[in-house]
C-alpha cells in the first residue's frame, strides 16, 4: 500500500474541508488526510489580535452556523449596534446620525473570534492535516485518484475539492474537466478576494461614552464600512471594517495616515491613541486572489449548478462557499457544501 494512500483526501483546511473532515469522523470515516497550502488552517476565517479579518458574521437564518457552535460547544453573542451610527453620503454634506432599531436583533459574531470555530472543528484531526502542502494535479489512475503536490504524491479513493473554483483551475486535472465546468470555476467570483480590512484595538471604547455604535458606513472617502469589534467579554475592545479600494495603490504609511484622519473626523481624537493597527489585504494572498481581481458590487452568484455534480466517476467531488446553492458566500453557504460534500463521497462508486 503507498505510504500515502488515504481513502478521502481533502483539498483545503477552511471552514468547508474542516466540516467534511468532521462529518467523515463522526460517521466513523476516519481514514483521510486534508492538504492545505497555507501555514495554517482557517482559509478566509483568520483572525490576528483577536480582529477577525476573514468571515465574522452570521444571521438568526443561517441554521448550518447555528447547529454546527451549539454542537461544538461554541457561544454566539450579537454585534455591538447601540448607540449613533454614522452614515457618510457626500463630501459636500454633513455626515448623518442614525441608531439601529432595538427589536430588530444585530448579527451575530462568533465568541473567541472566528477562529474558534476552526479550532474546535480541527481539534481531533491535527494530526491529518498537512500545511503548506500545494496540490497542483488531481489525476484518476486505476481506480483512484492521485493528487500531486511540492510534498509528494497522495492517492485516495475519492477526493474533495474544498478550495475556491477559481483557484482551483491553477490544478491540472486529468482527464481534463470539462470546458463547461472549467469556463464556471474561472467564472464564479471568490469571495473576499478583492476585500481591505483594517482592524484597530483600543484599551477603552471611546466610541461607547459618545453613545456611538462604532459603525461608520462611508459611500465615499477612506473606509467603507467600520463596526465595533470588541470581543464578548467585553474587556478587549476594538474597531474593525473595510477600506476603500481606492488606497491599495498607496503605500502603507500614507494609507494609513488617510484612514486615521477619516475616522479621527468622524469617531474622534482618541483613534489616534490606537494600541494595534492591522490591515489585511485579500487581494495579495494568493490562496485566495490572483492577477486579474476585480470588484463586485452586486451579489455574485454562486452555487453553479455543475459544482452540484461528480466528477472522474464520482471520485471528485468540489465544495466550498462559492459552490454552495444555499447562502453561497457566506459560512453557512461553506458549512452546507462541506456537510452534503461529506455525504457525496460516502456513497458507493459506481
Amino acid at each position: 500500500m503507498h505510504k500515502n494512500f488515504s481513502k478521502y483526501i481533502i483539498v483545503g483546511a477552511g471552514l468547508s474541508g474542516l466540516t467534511s473532515a468532521y462529518q467523515l469522523e463522526k460517521a466513523g470515516e476516519t481514514d483521510f488526510v486534508i492538504l492545505e497550502s497555507r501555514d495554517r488552517m482557517g482559509g478566509r476565517i483568520h483572525t490576528n489580535d483577536g480582529i477577525d479579518f476573514g468571515a465574522t458574521w452570521f444571521q438568526t437564518h443561517h441554521h448550518n452556523v447555528l447547529k454546527l457552535l451549539d454542537e461544538l460547544g461554541v457561544s454566539k453573542f450579537h454585534q455591538y449596534s447601540k448607540g449613533r451610527s454614522v452614515l457618510v453620503y457626500s463630501t459636500m454634506a454633513p455626515e448623518h446620525y442614525f441608531e439601529s432599531d432595538p427589536n430588530t436583533p444585530s448579527a451575530f459574531r462568533i465568541a473567541g473570534s472566528s477562529s474558534e470555530l476552526i479550532q474546535k472543528l480541527a481539534y481531533a484531526l491535527k494530526d491529518r492535516i498537512h500545511l503548506q502542502t500545494v496540490v497542483s494535479g488531481i489525476s484518476e489512475i486505476n481506480n483512484t485518484v492521485s493528487v500531486q503536490t511540492d510534498k509528494g504524491v497522495f492517492t485516495a479513493e475519492k477526493v474533495i475539492v474544498t478550495i475556491p473554483p477559481k483557484i482551483a483551475t491553477r490544478i491540472e486535472f486529468k482527464p481534463a474537466l470539462s470546458e463547461v465546468l472549467t469556463r464556471a470555476m474561472d467564472s464564479t467570483h471568490t469571495w473576499m478576494s478583492n476585500a481591505m480590512k483594517v482592524g484597530m484595538t483600543f484599551r477603552l471604547p471611546f466610541w461607547r461614552d459618545k453613545n456611538l455604535s462604532g459603525t461608520v458606513i462611508g459611500q465615499v472617502g477612506a473606509v467603507t464600512e467600520l463596526y465595533d469589534h470588541s470581543n464578548a467579554e467585553e474587556n478587549s475592545y476594538a474597531l474593525m471594517g473595510f477600506l476603500n479600494e481606492g488606497l491599495r495603490d498607496l503605500n502603507a504609511e500614507d494609507r494609513k495616515k488617510r484612514v486615521l484622519e477619516y475616522l479621527i473626523t468622524y469617531l474622534g481624537e482618541e483613534i489616534g491613541a490606537f494600541l494595534t493597527y492591522e490591515e489585511k489585504d485579500w487581494s495579495q494572498d494568493w490562496n485566495t486572489s490572483c492577477e486579474s481581481i476585480k470588484s463586485v458590487y452586486m451579489s455574485p452568484s454562486y452555487g453553479n449548478p455543475v459544482f452540484a455534480e461528480s466528477y472522474m466517476n464520482n471520485r471528485l467531488v468540489f465544495s466550498g462557499a462559492e459552490t454552495s446553492p444555499l447562502y453561497g458566500g457566506y459560512m453557512d453557504g461553506a458549512i452546507y457544501s462541506g456537510l452534503i460534500a461529506a455525504q457525496k463521497v460516502c456513497e458507493k462508486i459506481e
